[in-house]
């Protein structure tokens, strides 16, 4: 059988060597030299001193049997020393055991094998490679488990070069067996040259479970998973078999996949044959799951194999903290049942991540001291122990905790920039920026989108463009992006460009509902009704199921033109199509929208028939109504009703006098702020942010009123 060798040439010139020197390694010898081997162990057998190595259990007797060999001469017996090297190499001791190989004048191939083996043995792959070349300089070794051993070294040190080589050598000294054709299957994938390993692999004949399964790992561990799930049902046209470890590996391609049914089909087909479920497998569906957002199936599968080790408790917790299920997340850590299970910085970082999640910031602390206590303090740790903070509103303890790390990351310094901004410091988040391109970090997409976001909130379009631009030169672009397209489209809806914002929303090739919902609420911000309406409509064309912010942003549009008929008709779609139950955002719309046009009436009785007590937002929201169309009488109503459900807030107070003075019921006003006088209430002093032209910054400007 040939063998296909890639980029080698065909023909390759023998090694130069003396006729002399030339000595072959072989399985294949002639019935007299047979006979020979069998004479020489029986005699090597009967040598008291060979039978004296064999009781050698410890280091100090070989030693001490070593010596005894050497006082009385027999140190020079080369099957002696190859039981040596042997000994030596059992007991950990490979230095030694090659010093006594060194020894030997004329080293044979059974020599050779027993000391590379032992290189193997303990892990020593760069002493197996330069072994290997000491061979080929005294022997043409045609042995298939030389070449096996040597190619494992290649396939852990990644040396292409070297495996190539080998390659090429074993085309020309002649045919390995499936196993060292499997190895180089193996190496070739292993070296990211997947190609050059199918090529191997077409060129076995006689291929085994083993080998498919090589191939099949070689592409799932170079991203190629979809062409492992092809390679798979091949292999079973072939009626080969596969194993546990060829199921887990199409497990973990499915998991890169998505592809849950197909991952189910393979768990079917391992409770259907009765396959032994290893480790490994389980820990693979148990991924796969997690990672299709299959968290109900994942803990199905946890509870029903009773295998605790700290992989798949960490991969549940993950699970469940990456699917939002934060409680269940923590929950499962604190079980008693694990609770002699140690964990490592990726089950405390998914912890840390599910208390940030649930705000729980005791549990979250304490998990800080376990860390502490337990040596995890990795980078990880870290950013996580910052996140948790920020999203718990303990801004200084997550900076105090940012500014104590040695070693950040990009990911460090956008969870304190995205804590920050969840916190409202939208200016100390621009400045924490600015810091990070100085000390010459690289931002990356999360730190575009967190800085785009603090813009918006701050309203500073310049920023925000410049940030726009920044994203486009180093590729994080809206079209390949949903969320850095989802954040500038905010940035300009919130800024009252709605053109740039449409602009970047037609340029997304994926767009999720928060998506539509920026650029929705982005018009009916401007007023802009009947583009708000008619992208709605594009948006459930599109089979995407509309939010409530969406229906507050379509509401909100049809009060800022007094659409009272589209208005209640998408109110009506809301509650009965959709199944939405109406939120107070949704309440002060309506009412809004009816006041607005002058229907006070109808919408008085709009806010008494409310299923919700109603509150200030949708009682100012009529005032505002009143005022606009001189309807002082309901009016008097709604502030009433103010004073009735809440009555300690000054504003209100301030509010009925200014409605009395506005009909110069003088009087009537005086009497409402004596009575506010009496109770001990003050108007609180307003305040708003501004970006000051002259120096770039936000100060706080008092107004009062």
């Amino acid at each position: 059988m040939k063998l296909f060798s890639p980029s080698l040439p065909r023909k390759i010139p023998l090694i130069p060597i003396p006729k002399s020197q030339i000595r072959f390694a072989s399985f294949t010898t002639s019935p007299a030299s047979h006979n020979l081997e069998v004479e020489s162990l029986v005699s090597i057998s009967a040598n008291p001193f060979y039978r004296l190595l064999n009781l050698c259990k410890n280091l100090s007797l070989l030693q001490r049997s070593h010596a005894l060999l050497i006082v009385n001469g027999e140190s020079a017996n080369p099957l002696l020393k190859s039981k040596l090297v042997g000994l030596y190499g059992l007991l950990g001791q490979v230095t030694s055991a090659r010093q006594v190989f060194d020894e030997i004048p004329d080293p044979d191939v059974g020599s050779c094998k027993v000391m590379i083996r032992w290189y193997f043995m303990n892990d020593l792959y760069e002493d197996i490679i330069e072994f290997f070349k000491f061979m080929r300089r005294r022997f043409l070794v045609l042995d298939n488990v030389v070449f096996s051993i040597v190619l494992k070294a290649c396939i852990e040190l990644r040396d292409f070069g070297e495996g190539r080589k080998l390659h090429g050598y074993i085309v020309q000294m002649g045919s390995p067996d499936s196993f060292v054709l499997t190895g180089l299957v193996d190496m070739y994938a292993k070296c990211g040259e997947v190609d050059t390993a199918r090529k191997v692999f077409e060129r076995i004949w006689d291929r085994n479970v083993v080998c498919w399964t090589s191939m099949i790992v070689g592409y799932v561990q170079n991203n190629c998973a979809k062409e492992g799930l092809l390679l798979f049902n091949r292999m079973r046209d072939r009626l080969v078999e596969g194993n546990g470890y060829t199921l887990g590996i199409i497990v973990t391609a499915c998991a890169k996949l998505g592809a849950l049914h197909q991952g189910k089909w393979v768990h079917g087909n391992v409770i259907k044959n009765g396959i032994l479920v290893t480790s490994y497998l389980f820990t693979s569906l148990l991924d796969m799951y997690v990672k299709c957002g299959a968290v109900q199936d994942a803990r199905l599968i946890f509870d029903e194999v009773h295998i605790i080790d700290l992989f798949s408790w960490t991969t549940m917790i993950m699970g469940y903290a990456k699917n939002g299920f934060a409680d269940e997340a923590l929950f499962l850590f604190t079980d008693k049942k694990w609770q002699d299970v140690c964990p490592n910085a990726v089950t405390l970082a998914s912890v840390l991540s599910a208390c940030a999640q649930s705000a729980n910031l005791n549990l979250g602390s304490s998990v800080h001291s376990l860390g502490i206590k337990l040596g995890q303090d990795d980078v990880n740790v870290m950013n996580a122990l910052v996140d948790m903070y920020a999203k718990c509103r303990r801004v200084g303890d997550a900076r105090n905790l940012f500014e104590s790390m040695i070693e950040k990351d990009v990911v460090s310094w956008n969870s304190i920039i995205s804590g920050y901004s969840h916190n409202g410091y939208f200016y100390e988040a621009l400045k924490l920026y600015n810091l990070m391109r100085s000390n010459c970090y690289r931002s990356d997409p999360v730190t575009v989108v967190a800085v785009l976001s603090a813009s918006a909130s701050l309203g500073d379009i310049r920023f925000g463009s410049a940030i726009h631009a920044y994203s486009t030169r180093e590729g994080f672009l809206a079209f390949n992006s949903v969320y850095v397209g989802t954040a500038l489209l905010n940035l300009y809806a919130k800024c009252g460009d709605a053109k740039s914002a449409r602009a970047v929303f037609d340029e997304m090739a994926e767009k999720n509902t928060v998506t539509w919902s920026a650029m929705i609420g982005g018009y009916g911000k401007q007023g802009d009704s009947n583009e708000c309406l008619e992208l709605f409509n594009n948006m459930l064309k599109e089979n995407v199921e509309p939010t409530d912010i969406v229906f507050t942003a379509v509401l909100s549009a049809c009060s800022h033109t007094g659409m009272i008929t589209e208005g209640w008709r998408y109110f009506d779609k809301m509650c009965h199509t959709h199944n939405f139950i109406p939120s107070m955002r949704h309440y002060v719309c309506m009412v809004d929208l009816l006041a607005r046009s002058g229907s006070l009436e109808e919408a008085w009785k709009f806010v008494e028939g409310m299923p919700v007590q109603p509150d200030c937002t949708i009682l100012g929201s009529f005032l505002h109504g009143c005022s606009m169309h001189s309807r002082f009488d309901l009016g008097d109503l709604a502030v009433r009703k103010m004073l009735e459900l809440y009555p300690d807030d000054a504003g209100h107070y301030m509010l009925m006098s200014n409605l009395n003075a506005s009909r110069e019921r003088w009087a009537e006003a005086n009497q409402f702020r004596d009575l506010m006088k009496r109770r001990g209430l003050r108007k609180q002093v307003g305040s708003t942010r501004i970006n000051s032209n002259f120096n770039h910054n936000y100060q706080r400007v008092a107004s009062f009123g």
